[in-house]
């Protein structure tokens, strides 16, 4: 059976994956495991098609370990108990458990032992937070390891270096790319390296040669391949780009009419990842304080359409949309922690006052910490005028309530009494 590209074009060794330089770049966390063959098991997660089975190939292609891939959901006991049987004649193997949050009890008890001998080294591959979803016995004996999106740019590498290989990708087709049609497939897969590399091998094996025999890969090729529309760009993409500023400053300058048709041009995209993003930080961003239970409701909505997905996922977008457009809107949150941000990277920061220091060791009153802390909870209203704030900026103010909102107007009131008091 032909394998799909995506699959043939996973890298060998570590040099060779796209992306994820913060872990597998030289000097970083799993290059040094790599170089000094001391090999940890790890839990790998990230959104799909960015290379969760990739380090875990390439991590044995650089080491040499036998390499075996199994899944956590699908697989029986019987076929880890395999596994370990050649770890025992062969010695350490690298396992890839995908969906590893879905290890059962029975899998995991017959598991454990081997990961403490270090017989097995498990790459546990998860789109969910493990920190979440991954039972702890499993967790506390792996690293773990957030895998970053692939940018457009790591995508159109890939790409490249996939037209190019003579050997295991498409490079002994006569193959013509029009414009900027990878960078279509690079952005209209939202970082999906898998789902890029299948479309473009799906483009090229479905187009007839012209009459000089290239294989001409047009837009519309490209569209059909991945079952979305492009959205009109010009030569540098940046139509693509200019749409997701758009949509935000329509709903932040309340133009609801403005707001839809930039939505309209992103669903027709099929941007669902894009919008749901874009809308939760809008929300918060731009409407914040001034309407945090319709913030509450666009994230309602985004979730709602992340579950349901395309067709039906314009529905709920367009409710969070015209709620955001017609709210009352305010900056003040981010405004605020921009604010403190910028103050703590310019080293205004002091040392915490004693009375607020931790004191759960035995010593600490010695040292002065935590003495003379006031406990709100034991004063009207829960309050006590002490100081929070370091000495050297212990008058510093962050947040300023904006007068939008009868909410933030409460806010404002409660400051105020805070302060005169």
């Amino acid at each position: 059976m032909n394998k799909p590209l995506a699959y043939r074009m996973r890298p060998k060794t570590i040099d060779n994956i796209v992306g994820q330089t913060h872990l597998v770049g030289e000097g970083k966390i799993i290059w040094r495991m790599v170089k000094a063959k001391q090999l940890s098991s790890m839990i790998l997660y990230g959104p799909p098609g960015i290379g969760k089975t990739s380090i875990a190939s390439a991590i044995a292609g650089s080491t040499q370990y036998a390499f075996r891939m199994l899944n956590a959901a699908t697989d029986k006991k019987k076929d880890l108990e395999i596994v370990v049987e050649e770890a025992k004649m062969s010695g350490t193997v690298v396992l890839l458990l995908d969906e590893v949050h879905r290890l059962d009890k029975p899998k995991q008890d017959f598991l454990l032992p081997h990961l403490e001998n270090g017989r097995i080294v498990l790459i546990g591959a998860t789109t969910e937070n493990p920190y979440i979803s991954i039972h702890p016995a499993i967790r506390s004996r792996a690293q773990i390891f957030e895998l970053k999106p692939l940018t457009e740019d790591h995508i159109i590498s890939a790409l490249d270096r996939a037209l190019a290989d003579k050997e295991n990708g498409l490079g002994t087709y006569p193959i013509t790319i029009e414009g900027n049609v990878l960078d279509y497939f690079a952005r209209a897969t939202q970082g999906d390296l898998r789902s890029a590399l299948n479309a473009l091998e799906l483009a090229v094996k479905s187009t007839e040669p012209d009459g000089d025999g290239s294989i001409t890969i047009t837009k519309e090729t490209a569209e059909e391949c991945l079952q979305r529309k492009a959205l009109s760009h010009d030569k540098d993409g940046d139509a693509h780009y200019n749409a997701i500023s758009a949509f935000q400053k329509s709903i932040r300058g309340s133009d609801v009419h403005a707001a839809l048709h930039y939505l309209a041009r992103l669903i027709e995209a099929g941007e669902l990842k894009v919008i749901i993003r874009r809308l939760i930080v809008t929300a918060y961003e731009d409407i914040g304080l001034a309407n945090p239970a319709g913030v509450a409701r666009v994230v309602t909505a985004a979730e709602a359409a992340e579950k349901i997905g395309f067709p039906e996922a314009r529905i709920p977008l367009a409710n969070a949309v015209i709620e955001m457009c017609l709210s009352p809107k305010s900056n003040s949150a981010i405004s605020a922690i921009d604010a403190a941000l910028n103050d703590v990277r310019n080293g205004l920061s002091g040392d915490v006052p004693d009375h607020l220091k931790d004191t759960h060791y035995s010593g600490a009153e010695k040292l002065g910490s935590g003495v003379g802390y006031k406990y709100p909870h034991s004063h009207d209203d829960h309050w006590i005028k002490q100081q929070y704030l370091p000495d050297s900026i212990k008058n510093k103010t962050y947040y300023s309530p904006a007068a939008t909102s009868k909410f933030e107007n409460a806010l404002n009131s409660q400051l105020s009494k805070f302060n005169n008091k």
